[in-house]
C-alpha cells in the first residue's frame, strides 16, 4: 500500500466510525424515554409522585403489573386491540392488493384519472373525515360494534400505492407463462403475483397493524364499553380514574407497548426486505 493511499484509508474508517457514534447516538436518544417509563412503572407509589422525581426505583416493586391488571380490564383491552389491529390489517391487505393489481395491471378506461384521484385522497386530514365517517357508521347502528371500528379504517390509498408500486416492478412475463399454462388471471394472482409480492405485503400489514394498535381518536369517539375498548382508550380510561398513580399508569403503557416489540422483532427480516424492494426505499 502507497503513502498517499493511506490518508484515503484512514478518513475511510474514520467516517465509518463517526457514522456508527451518531447511529449509537440516536438510538440511545430514542431509547431513553422507553427506559425511563419501565424505570417508573416498578416504583413505589409515593416515589414516582415525588415532587423531585428519581428515575431509577430505590426499591422494585413488580406487584404494580398486578395492581394495573386490576384497576382496569387490561387483558380484555389488549385481546380488543389485537382484534381491531388484526381485522384492519387483514381487510387492508386483502383490498389494497387487489386494487393495486388492477391499477397495474388491468387496461380500463379512466385507470390514470382514477388512481390520481384515489392519490389525492392521501391529501385530506383524516380528522376532516371523522365527523361524517361517525355519522354514517351511527346511521348503520355501528355505534360500539367490531364492524363500525373496523371497516372504515381497512381501505386506504397508501397501501394500494405501495402494492401498485411493487407489483409494476414484477416482470410480466411470469404471469404471461401461468396464462399460457392455462390459469386464468385470478390464478395468476394468487399463484405468481402473491407470492412474488409477500415481502411488501408483509411490509404494508406491518405498518398497518403497528398504526392501528396505537390509534387512539377513532376507537374513542366509536367505543362505549370494555367490550371494544382497545389498550390506547383503556390507558386513557386509566388514568381519568385512577388519576396521576404515573407508575401503574406507565406499567399499564409497557404491558401494551411489549406486543410491538415482540411484532418488530419477529417480523424484522420480512420489514426491511419490504422496504428494500418496495417504493418505500428509494426504488
Amino acid at each position: 500500500m502507497t503513502t498517499e493511499a493511506l490518508p484515503l484509508v484512514s478518513n475511510k474508517v474514520l467516517q465509518r466510525r463517526l457514522i456508527v457514534f451518531a447511529c449509537f447516538l440516536v438510538t440511545a436518544l430514542t431509547l431513553i424515554p422507553v427506559v425511563m417509563m419501565v424505570l417508573v412503572a416498578f416504583q413505589s407509589d409515593a416515589e414516582s409522585m415525588a415532587a423531585k422525581p428519581s428515575f431509577w426505583p430505590s426499591s422494585w416493586h413488580p406487584e404494580n403489573l398486578t395492581r394495573a391488571f386490576e384497576l382496569v380490564p387490561l387483558g380484555k383491552y389488549l385481546l380488543n386491540t389485537v382484534y381491531f389491529a388484526g381485522g384492519t390489517t387483514l381487510l387492508e391487505t386483502v383490498t389494497a392488493a387487489l386494487a393495486a393489481y388492477a391499477f397495474a395491471r388491468l387496461n380500463f378506461p379512466g385507470r390514470s384519472w382514477l388512481f390520481g384521484i384515489y392519490l389525492a385522497t392521501l391529501m385530506i386530514p383524516s380528522q376532516v373525515t371523522l365527523i361524517p365517517q361517525f355519522v354514517l357508521v351511527a346511521k348503520l347502528h355501528g355505534i360500539d360494534t367490531w364492524p363500525g371500528m373496523i371497516l372504515p379504517h381497512a381501505f386506504t390509498a397508501l397501501g394500494v400505492f405501495l402494492l401498485r408500486q411493487f407489483f409494476l416492478g414484477i416482470p410480466r412475463d411470469y404471469e404471461e407463462a401461468a396464462r399460457l399454462d392455462g390459469a386464468n388471471r385470478w390464478q395468476a394472482f394468487v399463484r405468481v403475483i402473491v407470492p412474488l409480492a409477500i415481502p411488501a405485503i408483509a411490509t404494508l400489514a406491518v405498518f398497518k397493524f403497528i398504526g392501528q394498535w396505537n390509534n387512539l381518536l377513532w376507537p374513542l369517539i366509536i367505543s362505549n364499553s370494555d367490550a371494544t375498548r382497545t389498550a390506547s382508550v383503556g390507558l386513557q380510561v386509566f388514568q381519568d380514574t385512577n388519576g396521576t398513580q404515573w407508575n401503574l399508569l406507565l406499567m399499564a403503557a409497557t404491558v401494551t407497548t411489549f406486543p410491538l416489540i415482540i411484532l418488530f422483532f419477529l417480523t424484522q427480516r420480512w420489514f426491511v426486505r419490504g422496504i428494500t424492494m418496495s417504493g418505500l426505499g428509494g426504488r
